[in-house]
């Protein structure tokens, strides 16, 4: 019965040809032109058993296995062993929630491992010129594929918040509800530069790795490296875009409420000697003046409106509105 860990195998030639295996011919031998890729679910029950049918040592497969990733490099034995992030375009799923990648590479045999419901583009991608006769040439040259395909990606998702900071940053309009979109791409911004600082360390890592890549290989990845680290700078630049973007639209409600409390002011200001006049008159006591005559009503009236009248001219006179 075929695992569950087992996702896809291949035997790939210099060429760049490709032949799919069966999880039952994962112990056939390369030719010395030949080398494996194999692709696992590492948290599948049987995931232990079939590292160990491509004789990966205990201590590479319970690496490759571990729960929690960062992205870091380390030589060990007679290979590396890679941890990278991508970014996670699965349905429904936030970009932010990067998926890890671990990968094992030696000189016939490059190991490739995600968790259940993990997939990654970069991947499917890159099985997609495998099986095409596309494939790289040697497990190397897959491992820097693949170190290529996830920095494309990352470049789609940085240029994507560019965009948005970008019409948020045209928009003359923002309003309230314009702050949690702004709050939510901090937060991308953020949650993504946090494992591309790492990412970045770790292919630096890899790249001083003796013997273990050519030198056109090397330059290869020090490009690659150079692109990770401009789009952690990016993304510290659209946190920063971000912050002051907030503090323009905090600043724009301020002003309208500002202008709000002001008008109200100055309302206020004017109904407030005519609020004391109605209350003086309007009070149910004797003696108050005009009771008696048909035409108090319309003398208070004329001179409560030509009060307010020089109380307005007053104001626009000292600028107040």
């Amino acid at each position: 019965m075929t695992g569950t860990a087992f996702l896809t195998a291949y035997i790939i030639s210099a060429d760049g040809h490709a032949r799919a295996l069966e999880q039952n011919e994962l112990t056939k031998p390369c030719q010395p032109d030949e080398y494996k890729w194999v692709h696992v679910q590492s948290d599948a029950p049987d995931s232990a058993t079939i590292l160990a049918d491509l004789s990966v040592t205990s201590a590479i497969s319970d690496a490759l296995c571990a729960p929690e990733t960062r992205p870091r490099a380390m030589q060990l034995d007679h290979g590396v062993l890679i941890y990278l992030r991508g970014i996670n375009k699965n349905p429904d799923a936030d970009p932010e929630d990067m998926v890890s990648l671990r990968i094992w590479c030696e000189k016939n045999l490059i190991v490739t491992a995600r968790r259940k419901d993990r997939r990654l583009l970069s991947v499917q991608n890159l099985q997609d010129d495998v099986t095409s006769g596309n494939a790289p040439s040697t497990p190397s040259d897959l491992l820097l594929d693949l170190v290529m395909r996830i920095a494309d990606r990352i470049h789609d998702a940085v240029d994507e918040i560019d965009e948005a900071l970008i019409a948020f940053e045209e928009d003359i309009s923002l309003n309230k509800q314009d702050r949690q979109s702004l709050a939510d791409l901090r937060r991308q911004a953020a949650t993504i530069r946090r494992f591309l600082a790492p990412q970045r360390d770790a292919l630096d890592t890899l790249f001083r790795f003796s013997g273990f890549l050519e030198q056109d290989q090397a330059f290869f990845l020090r490009e690659q490296t150079d692109r990770i680290a401009r789009y952690v700078e990016d993304l510290d630049l659209a946190r920063e875009r971000a912050v002051v973007l907030q503090d323009e639209l905090r600043n724009r409600i301020a002003d309208q409420q500002g202008v709000r409390m002001y008008v109200l002011s100055m309302v206020t200001a004017i109904f407030l000697p005519l609020s004391f006049l109605t209350g003086v008159f309007g009070m149910n006591v004797a003696g108050l003046p005009g009771t008696e005559s048909p035409g108090a009503f319309t003398l208070l009236m004329s001179a409560m409106g030509g009060l307010a009248v020089v109380m307005l001219i007053a104001m626009l006179w000292k600028r107040w509105l």
